[in-house]
């Protein structure tokens, strides 16, 4: 079971949206480090582990520079996430980019960053080369085609998926860097998302070093790092368990004295992406209740809506909801909690079992702190909410300002 706290009372939140009215996003610090703290020290037996925060999850330099702190870099996919990286002050290898149908631009803005270029089809092999050069160090990410049957809900089959290089693909790929002259090489994949059995990450990663192994036999590259990717999930139910982190680390270790040590490819640099595992159990959506109808069923109307926290409405995903001050009233009346948008997805929770609610409760949807305000759109001419961070000494900060209606006007013709 995973218990849902929150690292604030009613009052203390009370006070908070006196100065910054509600919705907002708030991310508790102190906690956001301890987790990223944890997952370095479980995989603290590698020969070199690093993390690479998927700023995509989150993309706030804020938190990028909180987890710069604790020796995290940045996973960027785009030129806009590029910069962000470089806002928060992170360059060079403590930048991984991992891109698709990529623009010319991105790479370039990666080449001068001095990114670790990660290709998602060999056809980028030339476009990379005649726009931005070649680098001394080069990637390719790897689709393996059929693996976990069924897929997941979020990324899909490997086989259905725009993402990474066949098997063939990469192998010729390596070859022709190799004949460029290129000396430094890692292999990337990312075939899991929100998982939370730890198996199919160890399956993943002695897959990857099986092909490690591969390369170096068929074409004498000996890689520098493998990247296992992010997809690490979260307990967004009370009764999910978190990954366990210590007993994924010791079957990648097994699997990697069995493999890499074996075949004396030892030392190997590991590399993750985890961002919705990093931050998103401790970021919240907080919003006020603002109306109640009752008809066929019990809505609750808040001030947030899914142009604020789309993954209910997109995924039908489950966010646990705290109600302020009621946290332990009995859980006697079913209501749908929605927002205002002229969608009848635009449901935070359907049929759920809740305190009596009353105009004014304050609520906190948990779990919101990966792919939450980062999905926001401006649908119905919604305007994106703050984004606060809770410091480790109480103290609340705003790191990100709500748009405004000058914000949404200032791009259109009038």
């Amino acid at each position: 079971m995973s218990e849902k706290v929150l690292p604030f009372n009613k009052e203390k939140l009370s006070q908070v949206i006196e100065q910054y009215p509600t919705p907002f996003y708030i991310y508790d610090e102190e906690a956001i480090r301890d987790n990223a703290r944890r997952l370095i020290k479980a995989f603290s037996w590698a020969p070199e582990f690093k993390e690479y925060f998927a700023v995509k999850a989150t993309p706030n330099p804020s938190i990028l520079k909180a987890l710069k702190e604790e020796g995290i870099g940045a996973d960027c996919s785009s030129l806009l996430e590029l910069m962000l990286a470089e806002k928060a002050g992170i360059s060079g290898e403590e930048i991984m980019f991992t891109s698709n149908d990529t623009p010319a631009e991105d790479f370039i803005k990666a080449r001068e960053l001095g990114a670790i270029i990660n290709l998602d089809d060999i056809t980028h092999i030339p476009f990379l080369e005649s726009n931005a050069g070649t680098p001394d160090l080069i990637c390719f990410r790897y689709n393996p085609g059929p693996l976990q049957e069924g897929g997941n809900a979020i990324i899909g089959n490997p086989e259905d998926s725009k993402y990474g290089l066949t098997r063939k693909q990469l192998l010729d790929a390596y070859s022709i860097m190799q004949a460029k002259g290129v000396k430094r090489f890692g292999v990337h994949t990312m075939v899991i998302s929100n998982e939370l059995d730890p198996n199919y990450f160890i399956e993943t990663a002695s897959m990857m070093f099986d092909l490690v192994v591969e390369i170096y036999k068929t074409l004498g590259i000996k890689m520098e790092f493998v990247n296992f990717g992010g997809g690490i999930g979260i307990p967004y139910k009370p009764e999910q368990e978190a990954v366990d982190l210590e007993y994924l680390s010791r079957g990648i270790k097994s699997a990697y004295d069995e493999k890499i040590v074996a075949n004396n490819l030892h030392p190997l640099k590991l590399y993750m992406e985890c961002g919705r595992m990093i931050t998103g159990p401790y970021g919240y959506l907080v919003t006020t209740v603002m109306h109640k109808k009752e008809i066929y069923k019990n809505y609750v109307g808040v001030d947030a809506c899914m142009a604020n926290l789309m993954r209910p409405g997109m995924y039908g995903a489950y966010h646990h909801i705290t109600v302020l001050g009621k946290e332990d009233w009995p859980l006697g009346y079913i209501y749908d909690v929605v927002g205002s948008l002229c969608e009848n997805n635009d449901k935070f929770a359907i049929n759920r079992k809740l305190p009596m609610m009353e105009i004014g409760d304050i609520i906190a949807i948990h779990d919101a702190g990966a792919h939450g305000h980062a999905m926001g759109f401006n649908y119905n001419g919604k305007l994106r909410s703050a984004e606060l961070m809770l410091k480790p000494d109480g103290t609340v900060e705003m790191i990100r300002r709500s748009e405004t209606i000058e914000d949404y006007f200032s791009t259109l013709n009038t």
